[in-house]
């Protein structure tokens, strides 16, 4: 919900870093893997309870995984490979976490961890499996120039979720009720998508198909 008005605020505050990287010779791909080695870095961190690490190796993530998109499209070079590479580390490290939080304590974390992974998988299938379609209908996304794929909107997007990750690192006490919350988030999200997703595709259809039944009613 907040990602199409703190991009545009982000964006601008990344291009000195963007320069300096273009021209020390490294490459999107590069960024991508880094910052997805240090966002991983976050599951034992937080397995161990160190919260204040785990913390920085999760901005730091978020901090590459801006850094990457924008060096790819500052050097020529964005790519449905690359777009591909980024999505899938991403949603690793969205996994990481909340895996983290049931490691510490399973016993406690462990019902709440399942639910937000859960959703997760919920909000990622319910958006990827759009963009799909999304490519195929050639659909443009005026709000996500940016992105490789189309970009369905919902109530729990990246901006959110990184700011749910902070609030477990500041609050780990409260893992169970944080979790819980946002997963209900993430089901309204993933009933707008599916709902949203369903009927726009069925429409494109619709629109596809009327000519031909025209022309074959005039013959």
């Amino acid at each position: 919900m907040l990602d199409k008005f703190i991009t545009p605020i982000i964006k601008p505050l990344l291009e000195p870093l963007v320069v300096l990287f273009y021209k020390g010779g490294i490459t999107a791909d590069q960024l991508t893997i880094a910052g997805f080695l240090v966002g991983m870095l976050a599951l034992p961190l937080i397995a161990f309870e160190l919260w204040h690490a785990a913390l920085i190796a999760i901005i730091l993530n978020r901090v590459f995984d801006g850094l990457d998109g924008a060096l790819a499209r500052y050097a020529g070079q964005s790519s449905s490979a690359g777009g591909y590479l980024d999505i899938t580390l991403d949603f690793l490290f969205y996994a990481a976490v909340p895996l983290g939080f049931v490691l510490v304590n399973p016993e406690q974390n462990a019902i709440a961890g399942a639910l937000l992974l859960a959703a997760f998988i919920g909000t990622g299938s319910s958006f990827l499996a759009f963009a799909i379609a999304a490519e195929k209908f050639q659909l443009d996304k005026p709000q996500f120039k940016y992105k490789s794929f189309y970009y369905l909107n919902g109530l729990t997007e990246g901006t959110e979720t990184i700011v749910l990750f902070i609030a477990f690192c500041i609050w780990p006490q409260h893992f169970v009720v944080l979790a819980s919350i946002f997963a209900a988030a993430c089901a309204v999200t993933i009933m707008t998508r599916i709902y949203g997703g369903y009927h726009t595709l069925k429409r494109l259809e619709t629109d596809i198909h009327k000519p031909i039944k025209e022309v074959n009613n005039g013959e």
